[in-house]
């Protein structure tokens, strides 16, 4: 039997060292007809991965040796830092062969956040009707599902048979590259339900379109949040959401790819979020991830002289009892790890509406007996160690009680501060961990300090 060949790159998404390795060469010997040969044959997200793995100075020389190549689709695939770093350099009738084949909301999603003049580059390659389309989705709000809804679509009276929608689909109407829903109207273009290709194709040519109904029609508003209309997508299994205006009139649909990537990107953010780097990527120059970054380090700064304070509060405490100053950092961290665990799962119950108002105090219950059942545990564990270690029972006593009152402490901060956080229109992911953080070091030092001063001096 044959051996595997060995496996001499590591491989991510179709992308070795060796092929970088290979494109860089041949950008150095200004090989235009390997870079086409060889880039051409790649899926865009490949491309636009490869484009994410070097420098900014490879990236200028690739885009000059391999000029008038680059699809749209690339464009779609980098990192918005990128994606603006890359259309700077690309002159207009690339930028315009690029663009031309792009769905709407790809489109929108290009020039989302380019600056004035990159915006104006990109809309001026489209053709008039679909800068128009662009346009209008560019004045919806922000975060909205008109503002990423796809306004290629394909739409039939719900009168119609299926013979009359298989002749339609088969005329010379120009067809959205992938649909998987016909969107069934009034004549004032109302929307009344939807019907799947698979039931079109699979039903004699008299059948009415609208005996084939799916139950699962709903629709969902221009302006509605579009992490919600993910989220729907996601809970009732959907493939299509029709998008309407404030007449319920059809104006553009969320595919079920584009709301998997919503989630996936409110995922990314909110575990970027929970470790106070914001937004960041690979990709960041120093500057841009400095300034992220130092907000929140100089939020968890002022939290830690906070608690030193409350340290500062006990010192002839700890100058009485030097193992005191041993023990206490075990307390807090005990605490600030309890307190994390409660938090990221309220967070992320929060982000997926799975934490609400009905359920919230037993959630709350629920983190609380844990932590103090984990606390119990622990507190044993650490009432021993404090008796063998330093020989004094009641300093074993001491940190076993304040390992308790600061876990359940922690369960509770860990719930209810990104709750209040929420209530207040604070985005819990980025505010949360400083709280929770600062409330069990806090805790558990004054517990445990105050315990102590209480009871063994």
């Amino acid at each position: 039997m044959a051996e595997a060949d060995p496996i001499d790159d590591e491989e991510a998404f179709g992308i070795t060292d060796r092929l970088v390795s290979e494109v860089m060469e041949a950008v150095e010997r200004d090989d235009g007809a390997f870079l086409t040969e060889t880039l051409d044959t790649m899926h865009p997200a490949d491309v636009a991965h490869l484009l994410e793995q070097i420098d900014t100075k490879d990236r200028r020389a690739l885009l000059t040796a391999w000029p008038g190549n680059l699809e749209g689709e690339v464009l779609s695939e980098l990192d918005e830092e990128l994606r603006e770093e890359v259309i700077g350099q690309l002159d207009p009738g690339e930028l315009a062969d690029a663009v031309r084949d792009l769905e709407s909301d790809d489109v929108v999603d290009l020039v989302e956040y380019l600056d004035d003049t990159q915006t104006e580059a990109v809309l001026d390659a489209l053709d008039a009707s679909d800068r128009v389309v662009v346009e209008q989705a560019l004045s919806y709000p922000e975060e909205s599902a008109g503002r990423h809804m796809q306004s290629e679509l394909v739409r039939a009276p719900e009168h119609w048979t299926v013979g009359e929608m298989i002749d339609y689909l088969r005329s010379d109407v120009v067809l959205p590259d992938q649909f998987y829903h016909v969107i069934l109207v009034d004549p004032r273009l109302k929307a009344l339900g939807y019907v799947t290709l698979g039931r079109v194709l699979s039903h004699p040519r008299d059948t009415p379109l609208r005996d084939l109904k799916e139950d699962t029609f709903r629709t969902f508003h221009v302006e509605q949040d579009v992490e919600e209309v993910a989220q729907a997508i996601n809970h009732y299994h959907m493939i299509t959401a029709p998008v309407v205006d404030d007449d319920d009139r059809i104006v553009g649909v969320i595919t079920i790819d584009d709301a998997m990537m919503f989630l996936e990107e409110e995922a990314e953010e909110d575990i970027l979020r929970l470790a106070g780097v914001g937004e960041g990527s690979l990709s960041d120059r120093v500057i841009a991830t400095t300034k992220s970054r130092f907000p929140w380090l100089a939020v968890n700064l002022l939290t830690a002289i906070f608690a030193s304070l409350v340290i500062s509060l006990f010192e002839e405490t700890i100058a009485g009892l030097v193992a005191l100053a041993v023990l206490m950092p075990i307390v807090a961290s005990m605490g600030g790890n309890a307190g994390t665990q409660s938090l990221t799962v309220a967070v992320r119950a929060l982000a997926t509406r799975d934490l609400t108002t009905a359920n919230v105090w037993r959630v709350i219950k629920r983190e609380v007996l844990v932590g103090l059942i984990n606390g119990l545990i622990f507190a044993v564990v650490m009432g021993v160690v404090g008796v063998v270690w330093f020989g004094s029972p009641m300093l074993g006593v001491v940190i076993a009680v304040a390992m308790v009152i600061n876990m359940v402490v922690a369960g509770l901060a860990g719930t209810v501060i990104p709750v209040i956080l929420e209530r207040l229109g604070i985005d819990p992911a980025l505010a949360s961990g400083a709280f929770v953080t600062t409330v069990t070091d806090v805790v558990g030092f004054f517990a445990f300090l105050g315990l102590a001063a209480i009871w063994l001096l």
